[in-house]
């Protein structure tokens, strides 16, 4: 029995659940989350590329632009301690226009990357300075860890398959590497340039599609490391349901929840019974559900008045009788029938409301 218990035990202790709601919120308040860097990476370099591609004539001949005038106006210039300081600043300036767009759209494609894969997410937890970071001890478990070796046979593919890829590109344009010193300068440097942008192009290309799987793989690890066992999850419970303040939102949305349904059944009744200011109650007769008429509605104060607002709006009789009412308000419930005493009052005011409905 005793050997029987601690099987018990270590299965309830085993985390072979999935997290909770509140598990999964906790982990993103400490900055917890499936993320790949790979992604990141990969969307930056693949944006940078293709915003080369679109606009590299266009950064040729600005830099172009810059070379002539600076070999034009500056070389053919005394430089004094004047005109150093606006040189610099027109050359700074210059520099700016040309990597600030690209600059601009790796800082874009970066944020994108990162949006798509876990929202917006600010975590002062995770920029936390903790003592077991830069622990040795740690460190070194870190160092041989599994994730280390994942993360290395991660290296070795990524290295290997971009190295493949780019190879590949290289290989099959060989003929056209081997004739560039045959060709001009402005020529070989085109040629040389449109290999670059098709290498990184490629390059870019096998990196986001790696960077996916590893995507794929890090949302895995991560839905396993924030499993739970059965045990975690009633102690979980238990502190929700002891919390005073979340028992009450919950007693609240129910109540909330029971009154919509409540006062959608309000229009099907076939009559209201009124104080008439007071209390109020709707009553149903289906012969066919219940033997006798039933309480699909009932309040007190405001919500007699909502009641009988529904119940006007709907055409549904209102029938004022200030004792009925009070005793059928505090001797039924939702969804019972009347008690047998109310059954000869109760008769002759459906008596009453079918003629009525008839004349109309």
């Amino acid at each position: 029995m005793k050997f029987l218990t601690l099987d018990l035990q270590f299965f309830a202790g085993e985390k072979t659940e999935k997290a909770t709601p509140k598990k999964r919120q906790d982990a993103r308040k400490k900055g917890q989350v499936a993320k790949s860097q790979d992604v990141i990476t990969a969307v930056n370099l693949l944006a940078v590329f293709l915003y080369l591609m679109f606009t590299g004539e266009l950064l040729l001949d600005h830099i172009l632009r810059v070379f002539r005038h600076s070999f034009q106006d500056y070389l053919l210039v005394d430089l004094t301690e004047n005109n150093l300081k606006s040189i610099l600043l027109e050359i700074m300036k210059e520099i700016t226009f040309i990597l600030g767009p690209i600059m601009l759209v790796a800082f874009v494609a970066s944020v994108a990357a990162n949006y798509f894969q876990i929202g917006f997410l600010f975590s002062s937890e995770a920029i936390q300075l903790k003592l077991e970071k830069i622990n040795p001890i740690q460190g070194f478990k870190r160092i041989f860890s599994l994730r280390a070796l994942v993360e290395l046979l991660k290296s070795i593919l990524k290295i290997s398959f971009v190295g493949i890829v780019t190879f590949t590109v290289l290989w099959k344009r060989i003929d056209e590497i081997l004739i560039l010193s045959h060709k001009s300068v402005g020529a070989a440097l085109a040629s040389i340039a449109s290999l670059t942008m098709q290498m990184g192009l490629f390059a870019s290309g096998a990196l986001f599609f790696l960077a996916i799987l590893d995507y794929l793989y890090q949302k895995y690890d991560f839905e396993k490391s924030i499993r739970m066992s059965k045990q975690d999850i009633k102690d979980e419970y238990k502190n929700i349901e002891g919390d005073p303040l979340i028992k009450s939102k919950i007693k609240q949305r129910q109540k909330e929840m029971a009154m919509r349904r409540m006062m959608q059944e309000v229009p099907k009744a076939d009559v209201v019974i009124t104080n008439p200011t007071h209390f109020a109650v709707a009553l149903k007769y289906d012969e066919q559900k219940l033997d006798a008429p039933y309480v699909v509605a009932k309040g007190v104060d405001y919500v007699a008045q909502k009641i009988k607002y529904i119940a006007k709006e709907n055409d549904v009789i209102t029938v004022e009788n200030r004792p009925l009412a009070r005793a059928l308000y505090d001797q039924t419930e939702i969804g019972e029938t009347i008690p047998e005493q109310f059954f000869k009052a109760v008769a002759e005011i459906l008596a009453f409301v079918y003629r009525t409905k008839n004349k109309i």
